[in-house]
């Protein structure tokens, strides 16, 4: 004998993964850009350029993660601060990270983005080589999904290429140097090969572009969803997406409203 009442059915793991997924997406949101930078040999040179090419207004923060001597106070802070009017500061262990800043990885340490906090840990080799730009990297992607960046500037070995996948696979955007203006160009060579570098530019074209990407509503805060008092029956998908991408943007994308095609030839399609 069966019940009339409707059972109660468990909640499955892709249905829990969804409801994750949203809430993770609607978190990131919130936040601002960060920028990963890596660079080893000849990287100064290049990150000075990029500074000297970028607003101090972007809403983004920069994160430089170069390759030290670890036996030797750094300098890097000083000499970069002359470059720009942004903030440039060597990090604390358990500083908050802040947009229209540049903070610089201190020397013998591995450092990681967790909930907007950058956090020093001790040095590690990986496979025998020191790679501070991929640990970085992959916490960047953990921790701005979409709105996380990865630069890969002049140096003489792999570092960041791995991290980049991370990057990629968030939905992040990701720059290396070009070969004829990098000093050493084994690093953004490297990261080149691996297929997920969205651009490839000398260091004042990455400026540049890192100021078209904070004006871009995909990467900067998103508006406010509009509210939507109903959606289209069911059936019309062209026209649900049309709401639902005017629910997102602000901006009503409807066939009848650009005059693109009349009734009829909606219909057909």
């Amino acid at each position: 004998m069966t019940s009339d009442q409707p059972s109660e059915q468990p909640v499955s793991e892709s249905t829990a993964n969804e409801a994750f997924d949203i809430d993770q997406q609607d978190n990131i949101d919130a936040l601002f850009p960060i920028v990963g930078i890596a660079a080893s040999a000849g990287g100064l040179e290049a990150f000075t350029e990029v500074l000297r090419h970028l607003l101090t207004d972007t809403g983004m923060a920069f994160v430089l993660i170069q390759h030290l001597d670890p036996k030797h106070k750094s300098l890097l802070s000083e000499i970069l601060a002359r470059t720009t009017q942004m903030p440039v500061t060597e990090v604390q262990d358990g500083v908050t990270v802040e947009p229209n800043q540049v903070y610089i990885i201190p020397p013998n340490t591995k450092m990681i983005l967790s909930n907007g906090v950058l956090q020093l840990l001790p040095r590690e080799k990986v496979q025998g080589k020191y790679m501070p730009g991929d640990a970085f990297f992959t916490s960047l992607a953990a921790d701005r999904g979409r709105k996380a960046i990865a630069v890969v500037l002049s140096g003489a070995d792999g570092d960041g290429s791995l991290g980049l996948k991370a990057i990629k696979a968030a939905g992040g955007v990701t720059f290396a140097q070009c070969e004829d203006t990098a000093k050493f160009d084994s690093m953004p060579n490297t990261a080149v090969a691996t297929g997920n570098v969205d651009f490839v530019l000398p260091p004042q074209k990455i400026a540049e572009e890192l100021v078209n990407l904070s004006r871009n509503p995909f990467i900067a805060n998103s508006l406010p969803p509009i509210a939507i008092e109903k959606l289209p029956e069911q059936g019309n998908a062209l026209a649900t997406i049309f709401v639902l991408l005017r629910s997102q943007t602000g901006v009503d994308f409807s066939l009848e409203n650009f005059g693109i095609f009349s009734n009829s030839s909606a219909a057909a399609i």
